[in-house]
């Protein structure tokens, strides 16, 4: 986690500002557990006011893609950044002009060659004994789509009371909107 927080650079800050300045939303998309550490930052961002879906890589492929439209920014995970169904939807985003947002866990790969913009989540190594199951790398890959979701909010001075519109239900929603809340 350490090692993250130098990459809360210029390449991270332009990213905030495109995904800001977008007129469209956010599509994020993966596959395997990237898939499953992507759904989770797409619903992180879209609850703290980003406008945000996820799009499984291998559905994208079968007529998903049609989900993205002009204006939106494509956020694709993959640790090694050539899982071959990202990158296919990742060439047909960019074809299409389609702000395209590689987070990768390797500096020469294919997604980051088609992205315009990169993301290092990078690790030197898995936490399993076989340094094989993606867990270290999936850590990182959360960490840095909760520093989007929290720059964003930062960025847009995102409050409590838009919290409170996102988020009505749960303990959350209780916390904000009941006694001795917000509203």
């Amino acid at each position: 986690m350490a090692a993250l927080e130098e990459r809360l650079n210029g390449r991270f800050a332009a990213v905030v500002e495109l995904i800001a300045g977008s007129a469209g939303r956010v599509v994020v998309t993966g596959l395997g557990k990237s898939g499953i550490i992507g759904r989770k930052i797409a619903a992180t961002l879209a609850s703290t006011g980003t406008p945000t879906f996820f799009v499984h890589a291998a559905e994208a492929l079968h007529g998903d893609s049609g989900m993205v439209t002009p204006g939106d920014v494509v956020l694709a995970l993959s640790a090694s950044g050539e899982t071959a169904e990202v990158c296919h939807f990742g060439q047909l985003v960019a074809d299409r002009g389609i702000p395209l947002v590689a987070m990768t866990g390797r500096d020469d790969c294919t997604l980051n060659r088609l992205a315009s913009h990169v993301l290092d989540v990078s690790v030197i190594r898995e936490a399993d004994p076989l340094n094989l199951a993606p867990t270290t790398s999936t850590t990182a890959a959360l960490a840095m789509g909760d520093a989007l979701a929290v720059a964003l909010m930062v960025h847009r001075e995102f409050t409590e009371e838009d919290f409170a519109t996102f988020h009505p239900g749960g303990s959350l929603g209780q916390r904000l909107l009941g006694p001795g809340g917000i509203a």
